[in-house]
C-alpha cells in the first residue's frame, strides 16, 4: 500500500513553488521558466528528457529532484524495466555513493505504483553500501 510520501511531496512542492514564484524576483521566475521549457518536447521527447533528468539527479544525489523525475518519468510512460535501466546508468556514472539515493528512488517508485516492497531478506547476499 502506498504511503503518503507521494502526496506530501507533491503538496509541499506545489505550495513552496507558489510561495517562491509569488515573490517579485525575475531571476527566480526566469529560472523556473527555463526549467519548464527545457523539459518540453523538442528534438528529444519528454520521456527521454525526464529520464536524462533522473540520471542527472541521481548523480547529483538530490532526493527531491529524484522523486520529482521519477514521478515525471512515470507520467511520461516509463515502465519498470526502463526505470531500472535508467537507475543503472545513474549508478554507473555516479558510483556506489548513489546507492542510498537509488534505494529512495525505488521506494518512491513503489509508492507511486502502490506496490509492497519485496522482502529484503532475499537480497542479503548483496548488501551494497
Amino acid at each position: 500500500m502506498a504511503d503518503n510520501r507521494v502526496e506530501e511531496f507533491t503538496a509541499f512542492r506545489q505550495r513552496m513553488n507558489e510561495r517562491i514564484l509569488g515573490e517579485d524576483n525575475q531571476v527566480v521566475r526566469r529560472f523556473f521558466a527555463l526549467d519548464t521549457q527545457t523539459y518540453r518536447a523538442g528534438a528529444l521527447d519528454v520521456k527521454t528528457k525526464e529520464m536524462l533528468g533522473l540520471v542527472a539527479s541521481m548523480v547529483l544525489r538530490c532526493d527531491d529532484c529524484i522523486s520529482y523525475h521519477v514521478a515525471q518519468c512515470k507520467d511520461a510512460g516509463v515502465n519498470r524495466d526502463e526505470f531500472f535501466e535508467v537507475f543503472s546508468v545513474g549508478l554507473v556514472v555516479g558510483g556506489s555513493i548513489v546507492i542510498p539515493h537509488l534505494r529512495r528512488a525505488v521506494d518512491f517508485l513503489d509508492s507511486l505504483e502502490g506496490e509492497v516492497p519485496v522482502d529484503a531478506a532475499a537480497c542479503e547476499d548483496h548488501p551494497a553500501a
